[in-house]
C-alpha cells in the first residue's frame, strides 16, 4: 500500500510529546480559512511512499518517543496510516494524530477503524481563524479537542508542553518551519524566503 506524503521529519520536538517521527500527509479536502499548510491540500502533490518503507524507517530511528500524523488530512489516507500506526504500537511507541474532522464522524466509517484503534492522542476539529488560540499545545484554535484514546498521554501535557516552532534547513537550502505558532508574525521578524510552513 502507498501513502502520499508532503514531508517527513525524522526527529522533531514540536509536534507532540517528546522527540517524534513526524509525517505530513499530502492531500486535504477541507481547505480551512487561514490554514498555514495550504501546500498540503493538493491530492496530486507530494510523493508516494510504500507503507513498509516508512515502517522500516521508523524502526531504524533511535530515541523517538512516538510518531505524529498531520497534514493535509490524515483520515483521507486512514487505511495506509492505520497500517503504520499498528506497527508503531507494536514497537512500543506512541501515536498522535491530527484531523480537521470530528471523532464522532470518523467512527462512523469502517475504513477509519484500524487507525482509530492505534491512536493514543487524537486532536480533532478544523482550524478556525476566528477562534485563533495558541495557548494549548499543538492547537491553533479554541474549538479543537483532545481525545486521550489510551492512557499513554493525559492532561499533564497541558502543563508540560508549550507551543514552539522549529526551523529546518535541508542540504539544498530549502527552509521548512514546523510547529505551532503565529508563523506570519515570526516571518515578519526574520528574512527566510522562500519558506514552507507546517
Amino acid at each position: 500500500m502507498k501513502l502520499r506524503v508532503f514531508n517527513i521529519i525524522k526527529k522533531t520536538k514540536v509536534e507532540g510529546p517528546e522527540l517524534r517521527y513526524c509525517i505530513w500527509v499530502q492531500g486535504c479536502s477541507r481547505h480551512c480559512k487561514g490554514c498555514q499548510a495550504v501546500h498540503t491540500w493538493s491530492h496530486s502533490g507530494g510523493k508516494l511512499f510504500d507503507v513498509i518503507d516508512i515502517i522500516n524507517d521508523i524502526k531504524s530511528q533511535n530515541g523517538i518517543e512516538g510518531v505524529t500524523f498531520l497534514g493535509g488530512e490524515p483520515f483521507e489516507q486512514s487505511e495506509a496510516l492505520g497500517l503504520i500506526a499498528e506497527e508503531v504500537q507494536k514497537l512500543g511507541l506512541g501515536v498522535l494524530c491530527f484531523t480537521g474532522d470530528l471523532i464522532e464522524n470518523l467512527k462512523k466509517e469502517e475504513k477509519n477503524q484500524k487507525l482509530l484503534e492505534n491512536i493514543d492522542l487524537l486532536i480533532d476539529g478544523e482550524f478556525r481563524i476566528d477562534e485563533l488560540d495558541y495557548s494549548r499545545p499543538w492547537c491553533g484554535s479554541k474549538n479543537q479537542r483532545y481525545h486521550f484514546l489510551t492512557n499513554r498521554y493525559n492532561e499533564e501535557i497541558f502543563e508540560k508542553y508549550k507551543n514552539k516552532v522549529e526551523v529546518n534547513i535541508s542540504p539544498n537550502g530549502t527552509v521548512f518551519m514546523n510547529g505551532m505558532g503565529n508563523f506570519d508574525e515570526i516571518l515578519q521578524k526574520i528574512d527566510l524566503s522562500p519558506i514552507k510552513k507546517c
